[in-house]
Order: C-alpha cells, then structure tokens, then sequence
C-alpha cells in the first residue's frame, strides 16, 4: 500500500485575539484559508514488525523529513491516532517532502499532522471525521482547520471550526524571511505589549467577522500578532512596506511570522509583483477541500 496527499499552508485572512484561557491558549477569532503552497506527504507499509522483538507495530513507524531537525509533529499524530483508534495495523513510514518554509507562520508542521491523519485515516479504514477532529485538537491549535483544507472560521483556540463555503478572492505572494520566530514567543510578546482583547472585545470581533463572511473586507484582514512579530523583528516593517509599494491590497504577517503576504484582488498582479521585485519568491491560490485528497499511488 503506498497513499501520497498534499498537505496545503494556511494563511490567516484575519486573526483577532483574545484574552488567555486557564490551558494556556489564547481565545482567537480566525479566518483560515488553504492555499496551493504544499507540503506531500507518503505512507508506505512497512514489511513486517521490525525486528520481531516486539509485537507492537507502533514500535516500528517511521517519520522521514528530510532537512529539518528536531521533534515532527507528525510522529506525534501517527502515535495518537494509533492510541485513539487501537488500529493494530502494520507499521508504515510517512515521509515528508518540505515545500513550505519553515517555522514562517504558515503551520507547515500542523498541515503535516492533518495530512497525515488523512493518510491513516484512509490506510487503516477508520474514517471518522470527529475522532480525526479529536486528535487533532490535541496535537495543536492550527491543526483542527486543516484536517479537510479549505477556508474555515475558528474560534476557541482554533479548535471550533466552522467550514466557509468557496474560497478566499484574493492572489497571495509569499514573502519568507531567512530569520525564525518562536510562535511561543509571539504570543508573549503579544501579552506583554497588552494586545489581547478582553472577552466583549473578542466577540464584538466575531460579530464583524461574521456580517463580513464569506468575503471579508480588507479592512477586517487584520492580524493583531502583527505587532508582536515586528516588535521581535523590526525589520519586517520594510517588508511590509516593500509588498505594499508592489501594489498589495493588504500586506500582513502570516500567523506568527516571519513571513509576509501580499494579498491581491487580481491573481495576475500578485505575479506581476513577484516578478518585479520579489524573485524566487512563491504566489499562491486559494484551495479548497480537494486539496488534500488521498490519492494511492
């Protein structure tokens, strides 16, 4: 059995924030849109249990990233999804091909996790969409909205999710940074600046969100982490800047950084930009659920 699936980046058409709840999260408000710029994921089964000396298949999985260290997230999915479902199927390796950059605001790491969910769900045949919902609301707040890519309104911490029919209009250029930001960090900076809103100030967002949908104005794409990532990293200010004189109809942070985006009413202008002052740098498309259709291979 050999299963490949995109795992699409999200970027955050609005994020308005709110206060801290006693986990730890902060309350969001959130648009949430799926674009074309992806990771791909493969599950391929593994021949047997390893080296036989235990009967656990788990034991055997593997995880393959190539050039990013550290703890994947996707490890983490694959053990919980064999915890919650009790699926006693063979050991397999998911391997991952990184497209989207890095720690950049775009929940690479947590496109992979849902991604890889997909693939378990259909390689083991236990297609749930709630239980998937339930791992995934365990494994981070960015990974609910992409179980099933598309554009979704979250709320909570990003567990709540509400799917939006169609797709966000807008062309979106893609400005990585060769600088990281700790998303941890942003949201203290964020506490430490006072940029959450109290619980009235929150849902008055929501109320205005909501009258917004399905295609919010650009004066409700805001992202009020923004001025945590530019405290952090000042330099970001120009690249906003830079996006904005390339003709942007709204620039922001993506997330919690660094990366920036252009979002542009007309697709071919977001090209255009890249082209002239922006080379080598990604323009993306809204997506939909088919996105991150499984596909055997």
């Amino acid at each position: 059995m050999r299963l490949e699936t995109r795992a699409p980046g999200k970027i955050n058409v609005c994020l308005f924030l709110g206060p801290t709840r006693e986990d730890g999260r902060h309350e969001l408000v959130s648009v949430m849109q799926s674009v074309t710029l992806a990771d791909r994921l493969r599950l391929e089964e593994l021949d047997g249990d390893g080296d036989g000396a235990s009967p656990d298949p788990a034991a055997f999985d593997v995880v393959d990233c190539p050039g990013v260290e550290g703890p994947n997230l996707v490890s983490t999915a694959l053990e919980r999804f064999r915890q919650a479902t009790r699926w006693g199927g063979g050991p397999v390796r998911i391997s991952i091909d990184k497209r989207l950059p890095v720690a950049a605001g775009m929940a690479g790491g947590s496109a992979d996790a849902a991604a890889a969910l997909r693939l378990l769900a259909r390689a083991s045949g236990i297609e749930d969409p709630e239980l998937l919902h339930d791992i995934a609301v365990g494994l981070g707040a960015d990974v609910p909205a992409q179980v099933l890519p598309g554009r979704v309104l979250a709320t909570g911490a990003g567990e709540v999710v509400e799917r939006i029919p169609g797709v966000t209009r807008y062309g979106v250029l893609v400005v990585p940074s060769d600088r990281q930001l700790s998303t941890p960090e942003v949201f203290q900076e964020a506490d430490r600046l006072g940029l959450p809103r109290d619980a009235q100030g929150l849902r008055e967002a929501l109320d205005a969100v909501r009258a917004g949908l399905p295609d919010l104005p650009d004066a409700l794409c805001v992202n009020e982490l923004q001025p945590a990532a530019l405290s952090l990293l000042p330099e970001l200010e120009g690249t906003l800047e830079r996006v904005r004189d390339a003709g942007a109809d709204v620039a922001m942070v993506s997330g919690s950084g660094p990366t920036v985006l252009g979002l542009f009413h007309d697709r071919s202008a977001a090209k255009a930009a890249r082209d002239a002052h922006f080379p080598g740098c990604k323009v993306a498309k809204p997506v939909g659920p088919h996105g991150g259709e499984v596909l055997a291979s």
